[in-house]
């Protein structure tokens, strides 16, 4: 099912952010859905979703979060993102996703690295191009798919015997806020700086899409 073909420009603002906000939803719990049974991997397999995921996200959350910052013209927009920002740097999520990747004895290799090489590259490019709503978007969407996935990260990671579940302990819990925060953002942003009507709203979701199946299916 083509996601994008729900979302129709001739909504009044409100019924499109609310229709984009449902399309990211429907997105996201097919994502979910599709996940493999944790009984049906084995420990090579659990290993390698925990290695590709820290290789995709120590070093580039901070990145595209900034890129996103750096996109917004919505000056209501922008503490929105810094605070998320902010929480990530100040908390060192990094480090905290380090700790978890390495008790669960899945530190990525370069393997781990050149696998998601390509995809991860399109996701950097795109939000290189710095459109704001659409760089917003495609936060939205990972933040409330990170929030939903680490159950289930957290459930590899203990099946490889880990006991350090901080950073999927706090990622359940903040991403819950910091979704709900973007889609304000997203909404603010929308206000000022409306893309194109015939603009492909989802460009960059699909990506991100992408790239989180080729670290779960490789």
């Amino acid at each position: 099912m083509d996601h994008t073909l729900l979302v129709s420009f001739e909504a009044k603002d409100g019924a499109l952010n609310t229709s984009i906000k449902e399309t990211i939803n429907c997105m996201i719990d097919d994502l979910i859905a599709s996940l493999p049974d944790p009984d049906s991997l084995n420990s090579s397999e659990r290993r390698g979703i925990i290695a590709r995921y820290s290789a995709v996200l120590e070093g580039n959350f901070v990145y595209w979060m900034t890129a996103a910052f750096l996109a917004v013209k919505s000056e209501e927009a922008r503490p929105i993102i810094i605070d998320n920002l902010h929480e990530e740097v100040r908390d060192a999520h990094p480090a905290m996703l380090r700790r978890f990747a390495l008790a669960a004895h899945a530190f990525p290799t370069d393997k781990d690295a050149l696998d998601v090489h390509h995809e991860l590259t399109k996701v950097r490019l795109f939000l290189g191009r710095l459109s704001g709503v659409r760089s917003i978007l495609t936060m939205a969407f990972f933040e409330g798919f990170i929030q939903r996935f680490m159950v289930y990260l957290a459930d590899l990671a203990a099946r490889e015997g880990s006991v350090e579940m901080e950073y999927t302990d706090v990622h359940g819990v903040c991403d819950i806020e910091h979704t709900d925060g973007l889609f304000r953002a997203l909404s603010l942003e929308m206000a000022i700086d409306p893309p194109e009507p015939n603009a492909d709203l989802f460009e960059g979701v699909c990506l991100l899409r992408d790239l989180m199946k080729k670290v779960i299916f490789n």
